[in-house]
Protein backbone atom coordinates (compact mmCIF):
# COMPACT_ATOMS: atom_id res chain seq x y z
CA UNK A 1 0.00 0.00 0.00
CA UNK A 2 3.03 2.36 0.73
CA UNK A 3 4.59 1.50 -2.14
CA UNK A 4 0.75 2.59 -4.68
CA UNK A 5 1.00 5.79 -2.85
CA UNK A 6 4.20 6.47 -3.69
CA UNK A 7 3.91 6.18 -6.51
CA UNK A 8 0.83 7.95 -6.92
CA UNK A 9 1.97 11.19 -5.13
CA UNK A 10 5.10 11.08 -7.67
CA UNK A 11 2.88 11.03 -10.23
CA UNK A 12 0.68 13.99 -8.48
CA UNK A 13 4.25 15.88 -8.52
CA UNK A 14 5.40 15.03 -12.35
CA UNK A 15 1.87 16.85 -13.03
CA UNK A 16 2.49 19.68 -10.34
CA UNK A 17 5.63 20.10 -12.64
CA UNK A 18 4.61 19.75 -15.62
CA UNK A 19 2.08 22.68 -14.97
CA UNK A 20 4.35 24.67 -13.81
CA UNK A 21 6.60 23.96 -17.05
CA UNK A 22 3.38 24.81 -19.38
CA UNK A 23 2.90 28.43 -17.50
CA UNK A 24 3.57 30.97 -15.61
CA UNK A 25 1.33 33.24 -12.91
CA UNK A 26 0.56 36.22 -14.08
CA UNK A 27 3.06 38.72 -14.03
CA UNK A 28 5.89 36.34 -14.11
CA UNK A 29 8.48 36.33 -16.99
CA UNK A 30 7.64 33.66 -19.76
CA UNK A 31 9.02 29.96 -18.96
CA UNK A 32 12.21 29.18 -21.05
CA UNK A 33 12.08 25.29 -21.63
CA UNK A 34 15.89 23.29 -21.26
CA UNK A 35 17.10 25.34 -18.48
CA UNK A 36 16.72 22.37 -16.11
CA UNK A 37 19.54 23.25 -13.46
CA UNK A 38 20.17 19.47 -12.39
CA UNK A 39 19.42 20.46 -8.46
CA UNK A 40 22.18 21.93 -8.63
CA UNK A 41 22.95 25.04 -5.57
CA UNK A 42 23.18 28.13 -7.21
CA UNK A 43 25.56 30.76 -5.59
CA UNK A 44 25.47 34.66 -6.04
CA UNK A 45 28.42 35.55 -4.32
CA UNK A 46 28.54 38.93 -3.55
CA UNK A 47 31.15 40.81 -1.07
CA UNK A 48 29.10 42.77 1.47
CA UNK A 49 26.03 40.38 2.72
CA UNK A 50 27.10 37.99 5.32
CA UNK A 51 23.21 36.54 5.70
CA UNK A 52 22.17 34.59 2.78
CA UNK A 53 18.75 35.85 1.01
CA UNK A 54 16.43 33.47 2.64
CA UNK A 55 17.79 34.77 6.07
CA UNK A 56 17.16 38.49 5.12
CA UNK A 57 14.07 38.01 3.69
CA UNK A 58 12.22 36.08 6.65
CA UNK A 59 10.29 37.07 9.69
CA UNK A 60 7.18 39.88 9.42
CA UNK A 61 7.48 40.59 5.91
CA UNK A 62 6.14 43.26 3.83
CA UNK A 63 3.97 42.47 1.08
CA UNK A 64 6.41 43.39 -1.34
CA UNK A 65 9.37 41.57 0.13
CA UNK A 66 6.90 38.44 0.66
CA UNK A 67 5.99 39.01 -3.19
CA UNK A 68 9.80 38.71 -3.27
CA UNK A 69 10.47 35.45 -1.36
CA UNK A 70 7.52 33.89 -3.79
CA UNK A 71 9.02 34.78 -7.15
CA UNK A 72 12.36 33.62 -5.81
CA UNK A 73 11.24 30.31 -5.22
CA UNK A 74 9.26 29.67 -7.93
CA UNK A 75 12.50 30.47 -9.61
CA UNK A 76 14.07 27.63 -7.80
CA UNK A 77 10.65 25.09 -8.40
CA UNK A 78 10.93 26.01 -12.39
CA UNK A 79 14.44 25.56 -12.81
CA UNK A 80 14.93 23.10 -10.60
CA UNK A 81 17.94 25.21 -8.66
CA UNK A 82 18.29 26.43 -5.24
CA UNK A 83 19.54 29.74 -5.18
CA UNK A 84 21.79 31.44 -2.49
CA UNK A 85 22.87 34.91 -2.66
CA UNK A 86 25.48 35.39 -0.16
CA UNK A 87 28.97 36.98 0.38
CA UNK A 88 32.82 35.32 -0.13
CA UNK A 89 35.47 37.47 0.77
CA UNK A 90 35.39 41.32 0.66
CA UNK A 91 35.99 44.48 -0.85
CA UNK A 92 39.55 43.65 -0.62
CA UNK A 93 39.78 39.85 -1.19
CA UNK A 94 36.54 39.05 -3.66
CA UNK A 95 38.46 38.70 -6.67
CA UNK A 96 40.78 36.55 -4.71
CA UNK A 97 38.26 34.34 -4.04
CA UNK A 98 37.42 34.26 -7.83
CA UNK A 99 40.51 33.27 -9.27
CA UNK A 100 40.55 30.65 -6.43
CA UNK A 101 37.59 29.04 -7.73
CA UNK A 102 38.29 29.23 -11.09
CA UNK A 103 41.51 27.40 -10.35
CA UNK A 104 39.92 24.83 -8.02
CA UNK A 105 36.20 24.18 -9.23
CA UNK A 106 33.68 23.70 -6.20
CA UNK A 107 31.72 20.70 -8.24
CA UNK A 108 29.13 20.47 -5.82
CA UNK A 109 27.76 23.81 -6.40
CA UNK A 110 27.36 26.75 -9.64
CA UNK A 111 28.73 30.00 -8.87
CA UNK A 112 28.29 33.33 -10.04
CA UNK A 113 30.58 36.20 -8.93
CA UNK A 114 29.83 40.08 -8.35
CA UNK A 115 33.09 41.83 -8.07
CA UNK A 116 33.86 45.53 -6.77
CA UNK A 117 35.04 47.44 -10.52
CA UNK A 118 38.60 48.30 -9.39
CA UNK A 119 39.15 44.52 -9.64
CA UNK A 120 36.77 43.76 -12.77
CA UNK A 121 39.86 44.18 -15.35
CA UNK A 122 42.53 42.22 -13.73
CA UNK A 123 40.36 38.63 -13.59
CA UNK A 124 39.00 39.46 -16.86
CA UNK A 125 42.57 40.28 -18.69
CA UNK A 126 43.97 37.35 -17.19
CA UNK A 127 41.12 34.84 -18.09
CA UNK A 128 38.92 34.04 -15.15
CA UNK A 129 36.38 35.29 -16.12
CA UNK A 130 34.08 33.45 -18.81
CA UNK A 131 32.87 35.22 -22.33
CA UNK A 132 28.86 35.57 -21.80
CA UNK A 133 26.64 34.64 -25.18
CA UNK A 134 23.71 36.08 -23.78
CA UNK A 135 20.81 38.65 -25.32
CA UNK A 136 21.15 41.93 -23.50
CA UNK A 137 19.30 44.04 -25.40
CA UNK A 138 16.68 44.55 -22.96
CA UNK A 139 15.98 47.84 -21.86
CA UNK A 140 16.98 46.47 -18.10
CA UNK A 141 20.61 45.83 -18.83
CA UNK A 142 22.65 48.76 -18.16
CA UNK A 143 24.35 48.92 -22.01
CA UNK A 144 27.33 51.31 -20.85
CA UNK A 145 28.92 48.32 -18.22
CA UNK A 146 28.37 45.55 -21.08
CA UNK A 147 30.10 47.82 -23.01
CA UNK A 148 33.05 48.73 -20.77
CA UNK A 149 33.33 44.90 -20.18
CA UNK A 150 33.59 43.71 -23.56
CA UNK A 151 35.99 43.47 -25.93
CA UNK A 152 36.15 41.89 -29.49
CA UNK A 153 32.10 41.81 -29.74
CA UNK A 154 32.57 39.49 -26.83
CA UNK A 155 30.63 40.14 -23.13
CA UNK A 156 32.17 39.32 -20.25
CA UNK A 157 30.51 41.44 -17.09
CA UNK A 158 27.01 41.98 -16.31
CA UNK A 159 24.67 44.95 -15.05
CA UNK A 160 21.92 45.79 -14.71
CA UNK A 161 19.73 48.79 -13.75
CA UNK A 162 20.90 52.83 -13.59
CA UNK A 163 24.36 52.94 -12.94
CA UNK A 164 24.67 54.01 -9.08
CA UNK A 165 25.11 57.72 -8.65
CA UNK A 166 28.61 58.24 -7.09
CA UNK A 167 30.57 61.71 -7.20
CA UNK A 168 29.15 64.66 -5.78
CA UNK A 169 29.21 67.42 -3.50
CA UNK A 170 27.65 67.89 -0.24
CA UNK A 171 27.16 71.40 1.25
CA UNK A 172 27.05 72.48 5.04
CA UNK A 173 23.35 74.54 5.03
CA UNK A 174 24.75 75.71 8.52
CA UNK A 175 28.02 77.12 7.46
CA UNK A 176 26.41 79.09 3.72
CA UNK A 177 23.45 80.58 6.53
CA UNK A 178 26.37 81.59 8.58
CA UNK A 179 28.27 83.52 5.45
CA UNK A 180 24.88 84.76 3.68
CA UNK A 181 24.66 82.31 1.16
CA UNK A 182 20.98 80.82 0.13
CA UNK A 183 21.80 77.17 0.00
CA UNK A 184 18.96 77.09 -2.52
CA UNK A 185 20.21 79.09 -5.20
CA UNK A 186 23.12 76.41 -5.63
CA UNK A 187 19.95 74.03 -6.60
CA UNK A 188 18.83 76.36 -8.50
CA UNK A 189 21.55 77.01 -10.46
CA UNK A 190 22.07 73.15 -11.09
CA UNK A 191 18.38 73.37 -12.39
CA UNK A 192 19.26 75.91 -15.08
CA UNK A 193 22.70 74.45 -16.38
CA UNK A 194 24.43 77.91 -14.58
CA UNK A 195 25.99 76.03 -11.24
CA UNK A 196 29.36 76.12 -12.91
CA UNK A 197 33.13 76.32 -12.10
CA UNK A 198 33.40 80.05 -11.43
CA UNK A 199 30.10 80.14 -9.31
CA UNK A 200 31.94 77.32 -6.93
CA UNK A 201 34.79 79.44 -6.70
CA UNK A 202 33.22 82.25 -5.89
CA UNK A 203 30.91 80.38 -2.71
CA UNK A 204 34.66 79.00 -2.22
CA UNK A 205 36.19 82.72 -1.32
CA UNK A 206 33.06 83.77 0.73
CA UNK A 207 32.85 80.92 2.98
CA UNK A 208 36.58 80.18 4.05
CA UNK A 209 37.44 82.51 6.21
CA UNK A 210 39.96 83.69 9.52
CA UNK A 211 37.17 84.49 11.68
CA UNK A 212 39.26 85.20 14.88
CA UNK A 213 42.44 87.21 12.69
CA UNK A 214 45.00 84.75 13.94
CA UNK A 215 46.43 83.76 10.77
CA UNK A 216 44.52 80.44 10.53
CA UNK A 217 41.14 79.44 8.57
CA UNK A 218 38.68 78.49 10.99
CA UNK A 219 35.98 77.80 8.09
CA UNK A 220 37.34 76.10 4.73
CA UNK A 221 35.90 76.16 1.90
CA UNK A 222 36.52 71.94 0.80
CA UNK A 223 37.13 68.59 2.52
CA UNK A 224 37.24 65.11 1.11
CA UNK A 225 38.70 63.10 -1.54
CA UNK A 226 41.19 65.25 -3.90
CA UNK A 227 40.97 62.34 -6.66
CA UNK A 228 37.05 62.31 -7.05
CA UNK A 229 37.36 66.29 -7.87
CA UNK A 230 40.27 65.92 -9.88
CA UNK A 231 38.42 63.09 -11.95
CA UNK A 232 34.89 64.76 -12.15
CA UNK A 233 36.88 67.66 -13.66
CA UNK A 234 38.40 65.65 -16.08
CA UNK A 235 35.26 64.86 -17.37
CA UNK A 236 33.32 67.47 -17.19
CA UNK A 237 35.78 69.32 -19.16
CA UNK A 238 35.61 66.57 -22.02
CA UNK A 239 38.80 65.27 -21.19
CA UNK A 240 39.66 61.61 -20.19
CA UNK A 241 42.43 59.45 -19.21
CA UNK A 242 41.46 56.37 -21.79
CA UNK A 243 39.84 55.89 -24.37
CA UNK A 244 39.48 53.90 -27.33
CA UNK A 245 40.67 54.69 -31.12
CA UNK A 246 39.09 54.20 -34.64
CA UNK A 247 40.28 50.65 -34.26
CA UNK A 248 38.25 50.00 -30.74
CA UNK A 249 42.19 49.72 -29.35
CA UNK A 250 42.59 51.43 -25.51
CA UNK A 251 45.13 54.42 -25.71
CA UNK A 252 46.37 56.81 -23.06
CA UNK A 253 44.14 59.91 -24.01
CA UNK A 254 45.07 62.15 -20.77
CA UNK A 255 47.84 64.24 -23.09
CA UNK A 256 44.82 66.81 -24.16
CA UNK A 257 44.52 70.10 -23.05
CA UNK A 258 41.00 69.20 -21.99
CA UNK A 259 42.59 67.06 -19.35
CA UNK A 260 45.53 68.88 -18.69
CA UNK A 261 43.43 72.01 -17.85
CA UNK A 262 41.02 70.33 -15.84
CA UNK A 263 43.60 68.85 -13.33
CA UNK A 264 45.29 72.19 -13.42
CA UNK A 265 41.89 74.06 -11.90
CA UNK A 266 41.30 71.23 -9.80
CA UNK A 267 44.60 71.40 -7.97
CA UNK A 268 44.71 74.87 -7.98
CA UNK A 269 41.50 75.61 -6.64
CA UNK A 270 41.99 72.40 -3.86
CA UNK A 271 45.21 74.27 -3.18
CA UNK A 272 43.69 77.54 -2.14
CA UNK A 273 40.52 76.16 -0.26
CA UNK A 274 40.97 72.90 0.64
CA UNK A 275 41.19 71.92 4.43
CA UNK A 276 44.99 71.08 5.25
CA UNK A 277 46.12 67.49 6.22
CA UNK A 278 46.23 66.67 9.98
CA UNK A 279 50.13 65.57 10.83
CA UNK A 280 49.76 62.02 11.14
CA UNK A 281 46.48 61.68 9.87
CA UNK A 282 44.76 58.57 8.27
CA UNK A 283 44.07 58.89 4.72
CA UNK A 284 40.20 59.23 5.21
CA UNK A 285 40.46 61.44 8.10
CA UNK A 286 38.23 63.78 6.05
CA UNK A 287 35.36 61.62 6.51
CA UNK A 288 35.07 62.70 10.41
CA UNK A 289 36.31 66.18 9.40
CA UNK A 290 33.32 67.03 7.20
CA UNK A 291 31.06 65.95 9.96
CA UNK A 292 33.19 68.56 12.61
CA UNK A 293 31.22 71.47 10.59
CA UNK A 294 33.94 73.63 9.90
CA UNK A 295 33.87 73.35 6.01
CA UNK A 296 31.08 74.31 3.42
CA UNK A 297 31.74 71.49 0.80
CA UNK A 298 32.23 67.93 0.70
CA UNK A 299 34.03 66.26 -2.26
CA UNK A 300 33.04 62.11 -2.25
CA UNK A 301 30.64 60.24 -3.49
CA UNK A 302 26.91 59.32 -2.65
CA UNK A 303 26.66 56.55 -0.67
CA UNK A 304 28.51 58.73 1.94
CA UNK A 305 25.43 60.28 3.31
CA UNK A 306 22.37 58.73 1.24
CA UNK A 307 23.03 55.59 2.41
CA UNK A 308 21.40 53.56 5.18
CA UNK A 309 23.29 53.81 7.95
CA UNK A 310 26.01 56.12 5.97
CA UNK A 311 28.98 57.56 7.53
CA UNK A 312 27.06 60.98 7.53
CA UNK A 313 24.23 59.60 9.44
CA UNK A 314 25.30 60.89 13.04
CA UNK A 315 26.10 64.30 10.98
CA UNK A 316 24.78 67.38 13.67
CA UNK A 317 24.55 70.28 10.67
CA UNK A 318 21.81 69.59 8.17
CA UNK A 319 22.92 68.78 4.68
CA UNK A 320 22.37 69.26 0.92
CA UNK A 321 23.76 67.35 -2.63
CA UNK A 322 24.74 68.73 -5.84
CA UNK A 323 26.59 67.29 -8.88
CA UNK A 324 30.00 68.47 -9.22
CA UNK A 325 30.07 71.74 -11.68
CA UNK A 326 30.77 72.50 -15.21
CA UNK A 327 33.46 74.41 -16.69
CA UNK A 328 30.24 76.68 -18.45
CA UNK A 329 26.99 77.20 -18.01
CA UNK A 330 24.92 74.38 -20.34
CA UNK A 331 27.72 71.76 -19.63
CA UNK A 332 27.06 68.23 -18.84
CA UNK A 333 27.13 67.04 -15.09
CA UNK A 334 28.57 63.91 -14.37
CA UNK A 335 29.59 61.29 -12.10
CA UNK A 336 31.63 58.36 -12.78
CA UNK A 337 30.92 54.73 -13.72
CA UNK A 338 31.80 52.90 -10.69
CA UNK A 339 29.29 50.12 -10.72
CA UNK A 340 29.97 46.20 -8.77
CA UNK A 341 30.25 43.89 -11.71
CA UNK A 342 28.91 40.59 -12.47
CA UNK A 343 30.91 37.80 -13.90
CA UNK A 344 30.40 33.92 -14.69
CA UNK A 345 33.87 31.99 -13.72
CA UNK A 346 35.72 30.97 -16.64
CA UNK A 347 35.77 27.27 -15.06
CA UNK A 348 32.26 26.40 -17.09
CA UNK A 349 31.42 25.68 -20.49
CA UNK A 350 29.60 27.60 -22.69
CA UNK A 351 25.46 25.71 -21.94
CA UNK A 352 26.09 26.32 -18.15
CA UNK A 353 27.75 29.99 -18.77
CA UNK A 354 24.44 30.09 -20.40
CA UNK A 355 22.15 28.59 -17.74
CA UNK A 356 23.60 31.15 -15.27
CA UNK A 357 23.19 34.34 -17.51
CA UNK A 358 19.66 33.25 -17.56
CA UNK A 359 19.38 32.48 -14.01
CA UNK A 360 20.83 35.69 -12.94
CA UNK A 361 18.87 37.40 -15.38
CA UNK A 362 15.26 35.84 -13.95
CA UNK A 363 17.29 37.12 -10.43
CA UNK A 364 17.20 40.35 -11.02
CA UNK A 365 13.87 41.30 -12.45
CA UNK A 366 11.54 43.31 -10.30
CA UNK A 367 9.40 41.81 -8.50
CA UNK A 368 6.30 40.91 -10.16
CA UNK A 369 3.47 43.13 -8.93
CA UNK A 370 5.88 46.15 -8.31
CA UNK A 371 7.20 47.04 -11.25
CA UNK A 372 7.43 50.72 -9.50
CA UNK A 373 11.47 52.09 -9.45
CA UNK A 374 12.35 51.62 -5.87
CA UNK A 375 15.20 53.67 -5.76
CA UNK A 376 14.71 56.22 -3.46
CA UNK A 377 14.23 54.39 -0.87
CA UNK A 378 14.90 55.99 2.72
CA UNK A 379 16.57 58.67 1.03
CA UNK A 380 14.15 61.42 2.40
CA UNK A 381 15.00 60.54 5.67
CA UNK A 382 18.76 62.25 5.58
CA UNK A 383 18.62 65.06 3.32
CA UNK A 384 16.10 67.91 1.61
CA UNK A 385 13.82 66.68 -1.27
CA UNK A 386 15.37 69.04 -3.95
CA UNK A 387 18.85 66.72 -3.41
CA UNK A 388 17.07 63.23 -4.06
CA UNK A 389 14.65 64.54 -6.31
CA UNK A 390 17.30 67.33 -8.40
CA UNK A 391 20.72 65.65 -7.88
CA UNK A 392 20.38 61.95 -7.09
CA UNK A 393 17.73 61.50 -9.84
CA UNK A 394 19.27 63.14 -12.36
CA UNK A 395 22.56 61.22 -11.71
CA UNK A 396 21.14 57.74 -12.20
CA UNK A 397 20.54 59.02 -15.91
CA UNK A 398 22.79 57.57 -18.14
CA UNK A 399 23.65 61.09 -20.02
CA UNK A 400 24.95 62.05 -16.53
CA UNK A 401 27.46 58.82 -16.30
CA UNK A 402 30.60 59.22 -17.54
CA UNK A 403 33.06 55.64 -17.88
CA UNK A 404 36.66 56.21 -16.73
CA UNK A 405 38.04 53.27 -18.85
CA UNK A 406 41.50 53.07 -16.42
CA UNK A 407 39.17 50.25 -15.14
CA UNK A 408 39.70 47.88 -17.60
CA UNK A 409 44.08 47.86 -16.68
CA UNK A 410 43.61 48.03 -12.68
CA UNK A 411 42.66 50.55 -10.26
CA UNK A 412 42.09 53.41 -10.57
CA UNK A 413 44.99 54.06 -7.54
CA UNK A 414 46.93 51.91 -9.30
CA UNK A 415 47.07 53.34 -13.19
CA UNK A 416 46.69 57.18 -12.01
CA UNK A 417 47.72 57.56 -8.10
CA UNK A 418 51.26 58.21 -7.93
CA UNK A 419 51.87 58.73 -10.97
CA UNK A 420 48.96 61.80 -11.49
CA UNK A 421 46.48 62.56 -8.96
CA UNK A 422 48.14 61.87 -5.99
CA UNK A 423 51.44 63.82 -7.43
CA UNK A 424 50.07 67.09 -8.57
CA UNK A 425 50.77 70.20 -7.34
CA UNK A 426 54.27 72.65 -6.90
CA UNK A 427 56.55 71.62 -10.01
CA UNK A 428 54.58 68.84 -10.64
CA UNK A 429 52.35 69.54 -13.52
CA UNK A 430 49.42 68.02 -15.03
CA UNK A 431 52.02 68.35 -18.46
CA UNK A 432 54.76 67.27 -16.68
CA UNK A 433 53.61 64.46 -15.14
CA UNK A 434 51.70 63.34 -18.31
CA UNK A 435 54.62 63.19 -20.70
CA UNK A 436 56.97 61.45 -17.68
CA UNK A 437 54.54 58.42 -17.80
CA UNK A 438 52.78 58.22 -20.81
CA UNK A 439 55.44 55.49 -21.86
CA UNK A 440 54.57 53.40 -19.08
CA UNK A 441 50.52 53.79 -19.92
CA UNK A 442 51.26 52.73 -23.36
CA UNK A 443 52.86 50.33 -22.93
CA UNK A 444 49.70 49.30 -20.24
CA UNK A 445 47.72 49.34 -22.98
CA UNK A 446 49.45 47.21 -25.79
CA UNK A 447 49.29 44.65 -22.84
CA UNK A 448 45.68 44.97 -23.03
CA UNK A 449 45.11 45.08 -26.94
CA UNK A 450 47.35 42.32 -27.95
CA UNK A 451 46.33 39.76 -24.29
CA UNK A 452 44.10 37.18 -26.14
CA UNK A 453 40.76 36.58 -24.06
Amino acid sequence: MKKIMALVMAAMMLLVCCSALAEAPEGYPEIKEGMDLGGKDIYIYNYWDSADWTERLSGDLSDEQQAQVDYRHWIEQTYNCTIHEIMRGDWGTCAEEMTNFVATPENDKLAIFIIEPGKVGSLVANGMAAPIDYDTSAEKWNQADIALWSKGGQKYGLYTGASEPRQCLFFNKRILEEANIDWNTIYDAQKDGKWTWAMFEDLLKQVTVDKDNDGTYDVYGLIGSRDDMEVCAVFTNGGAFFDLDADNKLYPAMDSDATKEALTWATDTWTKYAAPTPEEANWDWYKEGWKQGYCAFYMYQTYGGFNDNSEMADMADEWGCVAFPVPKEGGTYYTINSDNITLIPSCYDAETVAKLAFIYDMWTNPTPGYEEDNWIGNKYNFTDERAVDETYAMLREPEHVAVNRVVVLGTQNDILGNQLLWALGGDNTAAALIEASMPDWQSRCDTYNNAEK
